[in-house]
């Protein structure tokens, strides 16, 4: 390949990729701005008050407060760790380590952004259902006694359980809030929230057309679980990855269920299931979010085919425009600055703990 024919298709695939930063970093933004807010508002505290109780309610309660809830993977599971420490049950542990990941703000402002109003409500819906067959049934087939750990183990950990309350102040909270999103949040996801969009561009750039059309539905969703169980993707991470594969070929569902199972399970999260619900925990928490992701990924599919929805309008429309808004360039661009300044802080702390 000449140096011009490279030169052309590196500026051709810059070009996609910045459209692909176009589309989702308003999105991106908002659901960042509001997961700031949560989190100031909904501490570990106001949580672990409403999960004591035994029986369903406190299931139905932790995996509906994890589906907005902004924390990823690594993240939630020393918040899952203090609610089970305060008394938390196995299905409230376990629906709140489960709906999580699965879901957020973020990830939802983001689906919405580059995908449709169906998949954007199908998302959460389902994690909301996963999280609390999990944890029916850790209810009542797993009376696993927590016992006391030293230290979690995971990609990563950071302190998300800090003082919500920075200040007696509005303005005082409202900054905090902004730090968390615009700061925290985005330094805990940014590594593979970088490594998403690359990916996704790379995939509707380079991949052929119509590349999942020649494999059949079973062998579709077999690859994205083998994929998907035992490696982890953040949930606004793999919303771009699945956004292009769809382009690709990818049936809805089938792309549901890699937003639903690439944030969930993971290594790491199932060592530390293990410690806190036990090897019985571990195997009903894989088995609800397997089968029920399944289970809705088919039930995607076919309201997708019964009402003629067309997917994703919103990522083959934006690539058509060849004049974006001023506003939305200059939303993009600090996306880019804070992204840059995340990635950077992230570097810069893994400097320095191998000091």
């Amino acid at each position: 390949m000449s140096l011009g024919l490279c030169y052309i298709k590196s500026v051709e695939f810059l070009e996609s990729l910045w459209q692909f930063i176009l589309i989702s970093a308003p999105y991106l933004m908002l659901g960042l701005f509001i997961s700031g807010i949560v989190h100031q508002y909904l501490s570990v505290d106001t949580i672990k008050n409403q999960l004591g109780t035994k029986g369903m309610s406190s299931v139905f309660k932790a995996s509906a407060i994890g589906v907005p809830l902004p924390l990823c993977s690594c993240s939630v599971i020393p918040a899952s760790v203090t609610l089970k420490k305060n008394g938390a049950t196995n299905g409230a542990t376990s629906a709140f380590l489960i709906s999580t990941p699965e879901s957020g703000i973020d990830s939802i402002a983001m689906t919405y952004g580059l995908m449709d109003l169906p998949l954007t409500i199908l998302r959460p819906i389902a994690a909301f259902f996963s999280a609390s067959i999990a944890g029916f049934f850790q209810n009542q087939f797993n009376n696993t006694e927590y016992k006391e750990e030293k230290s979690v183990g995971c990609c990563h950990v950071h302190d998300h359980d800090h003082d919500h309350d920075h200040g007696s102040s509005s303005n005082s909270k409202f900054l905090s809030a902004l730090e968390y999103g615009f700061v925290t949040l985005l330094k805990d996801i940014a590594v593979w929230l970088a490594f998403g969009i690359l990916l996704g561009a790379m995939i509707n750039y380079f991949v052929p057309e119509n590349l999942f059309y020649e494999l059949s539905a079973t062998q579709g969703r077999l690859i994205i679980l083998a994929i998907g169980i035992p490696f982890y993707i953040c949930a606004s991470a793999t919303t771009p990855i699945a956004a292009s594969l769809i382009l690709k070929g990818m049936s809805p569902g089938t792309a549901l269920l890699l937003l639903l199972v690439g944030p969930a399970t993971n290594v790491s999260n199932i060592v530390v299931m293990q410690k806190y619900l036990g090897k019985k925990g571990v195997v009903i928490n894989l088995l609800a979010i397997i089968f029920v992701a399944l289970g809705f990924s088919y039930l995607t599919d076919f309201l997708y085919q019964s009402f003629s929805w067309e997917s994703f309008m919103k990522l083959q429309e934006g690539h058509n425009h060849e004049h974006n808004d001023l506003f939305i360039v200059i939303i993009s661009v600090a996306f880019l600055l804070l992204l840059g300044n995340a990635l950077f802080l992230e570097l810069k702390s893994k400097l320095n703990s191998k000091k």
